[in-house]
């Protein structure tokens, strides 16, 4: 199973159901989609296998945690070889504050996605830590006022 065209529309309706509630009992995924436990349990590990469920994890709260400062930066690489992009690659990994962090086609090369508590410490994050990333050339700072849609698969 390498494709979404593998999937039956039962498959389609477990993941639907588990990128909405990913702590529902198995016996309530089996009603849900018109299966017993056992077949429904052989379908999840089955999509857990081949990839199509990455893992199961806690959604948090950034604002209750005091990360509600939301920013994007647009970076631009010295040096766009393979060598530079897996250095840049490697070193974002090690970053908490860098949310996500995406290789774009366009005038310029990544787009980080940055969380922080406020201004100030983006700022920090900002000077002493993403300008100093491998290959770094420049940044521009996008802020973020409001999230109108935010929501995983």
């Amino acid at each position: 199973m390498d494709t979404s065209d593998q999937l039956d529309q039962i498959d389609r309706k477990i993941l639907s159901i588990l990128s909405q509630d990913g702590r529902i009992a198995v016996v309530d995924l089996a009603r849900r989609v018109g299966l017993s436990k056992s077949p429904c349990q052989v379908r999840l590990k089955r999509l857990q296998e081949n990839g199509f469920i990455q893992g199961f994890r806690a959604v948090l709260n950034p604002v209750k945690l005091g990360l509600e400062h939301v920013t994007f930066a647009e970076v631009r690489l010295t040096d766009t070889t393979e060598k530079a992009l897996k250095a840049f690659n490697a070193a974002v990994m090690n970053v908490p504050e860098i949310e996500q962090c995406h290789m774009i086609a366009g005038a310029f090369d990544y787009l980080l996605k940055i969380r922080t508590q406020d201004i100030s410490t983006y700022r920090q994050v900002l000077g002493e830590v993403i300008s100093g990333l491998p290959y770094v050339g420049s940044t521009s700072t996008h802020v973020s006022m409001q999230a109108v849609k935010d929501r995983a698969l």
